[in-house]
């Protein structure tokens, strides 16, 4: 029992499930920058946004592991394509995860009364879908960094913002950026680690139109607007916020691994690294708020 709860909670790829806390961070930030707080609607916002991570975590397995595609694959456990469990199973697990996002969001609407937000909440549940699925899938198509910053960035903190704080000020979308830009950063560690194997799949992510050395470059130019993002956000609310600046310390070392030509294995470990510091931003946007 535990060795089958180990390899489903391995499946889900743990070291991507900061990606779903930071942005309900950020967006709190916002509200909380005027003195509005709103824990409760915290939480349902995370819910959402954890059951959207994870699902898009085994949707991914599913698709790429019916495909092919994870055949030949380092880094996280593929559930599929290892035979660790069937398709059917991680399939039905991906929409158990939308589920609970989509029932956390349906409260969210009922007490907020934003009953708009089913569309935006649907079109979530789609883009996490069709990122490796369907006949056409995006990710396939090099647009995976694109919106995953739209998505785990833009729409997620700006959502938690609205949500708790009803409005949505400037200053929101340089959370937004911030967040996002981290979160696409850590789909660009994963896909160098697979550069080649996507490649000969045919999967033509962002890093195998780019090529390695771009890819590289790609990376370190996501983290530094990143922490331009936190400066904006700094100045359009409070200079405290500048606390956020301390998470890219954690970026250190997978700045140093990235430009030091790791591969394969050697970059998983930038994996936790890059999501620690978007983790990093997003609590110390929120307590610089409290602190300003």
């Amino acid at each position: 029992m535990r060795d089958t709860i180990n390899v489903w909670v391995a499946g889900a790829r743990p070291n991507t499930l900061p990606a779903a806390l930071a942005p309900v961070l950020a967006g709190a930030a916002v509200p909380a920058f005027s003195g509005v707080y709103d824990w409760p609607l915290a939480l349902l916002c995370f819910l959402v946004a954890l059951g959207l991570q994870i699902g898009v975590n085994y949707a991914n397995d599913y698709s790429d592991g019916v495909r092919g595609t994870d055949d030949d694959r380092v880094g996280p456990v593929r559930l599929v394509a290892s035979g660790l469990a069937s398709g059917a199973a991680v399939k039905r697990a991906a929409f158990i995860c939308f589920g609970v996002a989509a029932v956390a969001g349906l409260v969210i609407v009922a007490v907020t009364g934003h009953w708009w937000l089913v569309a935006v909440g649907l079109v979530c549940i789609l883009a996490a879908w069709f990122y490796t699925g369907g006949k056409r899938p995006y990710g396939y198509l090099g647009l995976g960094e694109l919106f995953v910053f739209v998505f785990f960035g833009l729409v997620a903190v700006s959502g938690t913002a609205y949500v708790i704080g009803d409005a949505v000020p400037p200053a929101t979308w340089a959370a937004a950026c911030a967040i996002g830009l981290l979160a696409s950063a850590l789909l660009v560690v994963n896909n160098l680690r697979d550069l080649e194997r996507d490649r000969d799949a045919g999967k033509l992510t962002l890093a195998t139109r780019l090529g390695d050395a771009g890819t590289r470059w790609f990376y370190v130019a996501l983290v530094a607007l990143a922490a331009v993002s936190v400066v904006v956000f700094a100045a359009l609310t409070t200079w405290a916020a500048l606390i956020a600046l301390l998470a890219f310390g954690m970026a250190f070392a997978p700045l140093s691994r990235m430009l030091g030509g790791a591969t394969g294995t050697a970059l998983i470990p930038l994996l936790r690294g890059t999501s620690m510091t978007e983790l990093g931003v997003g609590l110390g946007l929120l307590v610089g708020t409290f602190a300003g």
